[in-house]
């Protein structure tokens, strides 16, 4: 006979102790504001059908935990160093639907992830998510190194990266792309582009064609040109002692500095 061990008979005056949920791994907080779904990192010597037990536990939890949003709230996924490919993305964001809610954004240290995250329409922060976490032993350290896509930023997506971000593709009006370090676009901009998003005034925003919505560096703000020039070339946006400026990018190292005395780029 199988017992349920949550139902046990009391004897000799002892009493059944609260078993420990394997479903907790998975959870949904919220904090600022804001709801997390928080995936366990990835162990290297995690087993071939751990991701299948993942999804299982995330079904669980959803369908048994107390509705604390409201319906229709926006969800961000704190996936770690989880390697998540779009087809899991896209699991998720139907387990979510199915208690009424939105996946949104994809908060994850992983390049691949944080590719297939674009690709799939999210939008997309890769940086370490301690801050999300109950956790004390994290590092500081976050990744620098590019984040390289292969796809058009559509309208409604916004992406971040803590170093610069290079897109093979479009970012097309109402997508955001917001770097700490350089923006450079292999296609058209027309969207909103935000470089040295922590403060970095040496940042610059390069696009063969450069028609943005808004151009952001550091602190400054600016739009481009009513007109556009007759002829259509590779333009860097970079800030210069007057404010940001645009110059022709084949050009552009040949005849610019960074001074740190001034902050801004000068001609030499």
């Amino acid at each position: 006979m199988n017992l349920d061990p949550q139902n046990l008979p009391e004897s000799n005056g002892s009493r059944p102790l609260s078993l420990v949920n394997r479903f907790s791994r998975v959870r949904l907080k919220e904090q600022e504001g804001k709801i997390f779904l928080i995936l366990p990192s990835q162990d290297k010597k995690e087993a071939a059908d751990e991701w299948s037990q993942i999804q299982t536990d995330l079904n669980y939890y959803l369908n048994n935990s107390e509705n604390f949003w409201q319906a229709g709230s926006a969800v961000s996924l704190v996936a770690q160093n989880r390697l998540l490919d779009g087809r899991q993305l896209q699991n998720i964001e139907r387990s979510l639907a199915r208690v009424n809610l939105k996946l949104k954004c994809i908060l994850t240290s992983r390049r691949q992830t944080a590719v297939a995250a674009a690709t799939t329409g999210f939008d997309v922060e890769q940086t370490k998510a301690d801050r999300y976490l109950e956790r004390t032993d994290a590092s500081d350290s976050e990744s620098k190194e590019p984040l390289y896509l292969k796809n058009t930023i559509r309208s409604g997506v916004e992406i971040r990266h803590s170093g610069s971000i290079i897109l093979l593709g479009d970012l097309n009006p109402g997508g955001i792309a917001i770097a700490a370090g350089d923006i450079i676009i292999w296609g058209s901009l027309r969207g909103i582009a935000h470089a040295g998003a922590g403060g970095n005034r040496e940042s610059k925003i390069m696009a063969l064609k450069m028609q943005p919505t808004q151009l952001r560096i550091a602190d400054l703000v600016a739009r481009a040109p009513e007109k556009s020039p007759e002829q259509i070339e590779p333009e860097i946006a970079y800030i210069a002692p007057e404010g940001i400026r645009l110059y022709l990018a084949n050009n552009f190292a040949k005849i610019h500095s960074f001074s740190e005395q001034l902050q801004a780029w000068t001609e030499n």
